[in-house]
């Protein structure tokens, strides 16, 4: 909702005229603003002052320059920048619509396809802003914003154009506490990674309205993120699987943004395992050809184990073809000396094909990426799942061991006709019809009776269990604070209790305003009706009428030195204070 300006917000932004306020956070005011064209732009004008340091000031429309570059789908593309005295703006495409945080506090979580379109735009967006060799750092419900054409993301590059990387003029963490990352918590290094990691809380909060290790005080939620896993809720299928491993603690474990895309359009789910753990495209990629490996593994250096020796960095695609070539060489070598063992290891040649899958998941990834010589080194437990292996070296002898099995139970069905024939003829010379029919008969009835009874009572009982528990959640508290709502530098100064709903009446004297937000006691998923009324004296008035979850609200309003009218609804009942805090 837009906003008229206040006394103290500029006019004019370099060329761009302001026409109205469209919110207020804690990185800057955003306005409604018109080009040189007439077009509409959102102005964003920040708080942090870049005084009159040069290099911060290059550093920053650097910055914003990296950002122009990001593709101009699922994203507000960013088409100036500039400083007014010492403050920085940025002027970017305007997106008529709420944030994905107020339509969820509105309307209730997302479910079904426009979860999906939600999961697919947000992830598409973030891998547009990576692919411009950018993070975005602050990445939240409050910076996606629901447009006419579908979820549309912002302030990518903000925090890198202000700061040195993953820092703000306070020396703190960049970002909202409820998306950050373990690695920004614990000082590591901030890569692509804690924008997957944020895309998964935001996810689990457009799923079921609470982030994934809740929002209550900082030092609760980031104790939730570093030792306690997510709560994904209501999440189901492959996007609950997809959330999972990006909410993985172990940066290395997520997927990247281009990953969720590929998953979230069709393709296989990660698993949120260690590296030990098989990955789902393993058995095929051992049981095909021996070409074919090198292609085959594809999983990203990132993912080594912290504790791995230093030469195993080298890769994870040579080391796994290093292993695998060395197994086989080996493989070939054992067959080559026991030709014996061999033909006996020929029929049963398609039953291990397995377990080399679980020994090659079972040994560390450290393991297979060495080079040939510390292959020999390492082969010291491993030593029984290669024993295994030579099934994969017979592969080029198998035509040898077909023909001879089929040769030897061919024959069999000859000498049993031949008893039959032989003691049928003492006593009666022309008996031969009989033994013919009797052998074809039993065949035939014992394999059909067999498969049909078994198949039919195994999958029926398991599904029907699992949706029944679930139905019945306690009310949950109410996750938002007054001065959370009205922002910045606001302080209750009143309160008036509505039955479950509290109306309250704040105030910032940094900004002349007052606020005034209903807030309810609990959160409530089939909304109720809700109202937060502000009239000044002599001057302007707004209310904010509807059915809400958790609050409505907030309605700011100019009154330095002047009486106003607050109150609010809270389903049935309404209050209204007379003129008062006159100043």
């Amino acid at each position: 909702m837009v906003q008229p300006l206040t006394s103290g917000d500029p006019p004019r932004l370099g060329p761009f005229e302001l026409t109205g306020r469209l919110g207020e956070g804690g990185q800057g005011v955003v306005y409604l603003g018109r080009g040189p064209s007439g077009e509409q732009v959102a102005v964003k004008l920040l708080h942090h002052g870049l005084t009159a340091d040069p290099e911060a000031r290059a550093r920053f429309l650097r910055e914003v320059s990296v950002a122009q570059r990001v593709a101009r789908f699922c994203t507000a593309p960013v088409l100036h920048a500039d400083l007014a005295g010492s403050q920085p703006y940025i002027v970017s495409e305007y997106v008529p619509g709420p944030s994905l945080r107020q339509l969820v506090d509105r309307e209730g979580p997302r479910r079904g396809a426009a979860l999906e379109r939600l999961a697919v735009s947000t992830a598409t967006a973030l891998s547009a802003i990576h692919r411009a060799g950018i993070l975005h750092r602050d990445f939240k419900p409050a910076n996606v914003l629901m447009g006419p054409e579908g979820p549309v993301v912002i302030d990518f590059g903000i925090a890198r154009a202000l700061d040195s990387p993953g820092t703000t003029a306070t020396g703190t963490t960049m970002g909202t506490p409820s998306y950050l990352a373990p690695e920004q918590l614990g000082g590591g290094e901030v890569t692509a990674a804690a924008d997957v990691f944020a895309w998964g809380v935001t996810m689990v909060f457009a799923a079921t309205g609470r982030p994934a290790f809740g929002a209550d005080s900082i030092a609760v939620v980031m104790n939730r993120i570093l030792t306690v896993e997510p709560e994904l809720g209501g999440l189901e299928g492959h996007l609950r699987e997809l959330v999972a491993a990006s909410l993985s603690k172990d940066a290395a474990l997520r997927p990247t943004a281009e990953e969720l895309v590929s998953h979230l359009m069709g393709a296989t789910v990660p698993s949120p395992t260690k590296h030990g753990a098989p990955a789902p495209a393993a058995p095929t990629a051992v049981s095909a050809a021996p070409p074919a490996p090198p292609v085959r593994r594809r999983r990203p250096s990132g993912m080594l184990l912290a504790g791995a020796a230093a030469i195993v960095v080298f890769g994870a695609t040579a080391g796994a073809v290093v292993v695998l070539q060395g197994q086989q060489e080996a493989a070939s070598a054992r067959t080559a000396t026991s030709p014996a063992a061999t033909d006996q290891a020929r029929v049963p040649d398609p039953a291990p094909s397995d377990p080399p899958v679980t020994q090659r998941s079972a040994t560390p990834r450290p393991g297979q990426r060495k080079s040939t010589e510390p292959v020999g080194h390492l082969t010291a437990k491993p030593s029984t799942g290669r024993t295994q292996l030579p099934s994969r070296a017979p592969a080029s002898p198998t035509p040898k061991a077909t023909p001879k099995p089929t040769a030897k139970p061919t024959p069999k069905p000859e000498p049993t006709e031949k008893p039959s024939v032989d003691p049928t003829d003492a006593p009666t010379t022309k008996p031969p019809a009989p033994p013919t029919v009797k052998p074809t008969a039993k065949p035939t009835v014992k394999p059909t009776v067999k498969p049909t009874v078994k198949p039919t009572p195994k999958p029926t009982p398991k599904p029907t269990p699992k949706p029944t528990p679930k139905p019945t959640p306690k009310p949950k508290p109410n996750i938002y604070t007054a001065a959370g709502i009205c922002g910045s530098g606001y302080k209750v100064i009143e309160s008036r209790g509505l039955g479950a709903g509290t109306v309250y009446l704040l105030y910032s004297s940094a900004a002349g305003k007052n606020c005034v937000v209903t807030l309810s006691k609990y959160m409530v998923p089939g909304k109720i009706k809700m109202n937060a009324i502000l009239q000044v004296k002599g001057g302007a008035s707004g209310s904010n009428p509807g059915s809400f979850t958790a609050y409505a609200g907030p309605v700011r309003l100019a009154a330095v030195k002047k009486c106003v009218i607050w109150g609010g609804t809270y389903g049935t009942a309404t209050w209204k204070s007379g003129w008062s805090h006159c100043g």
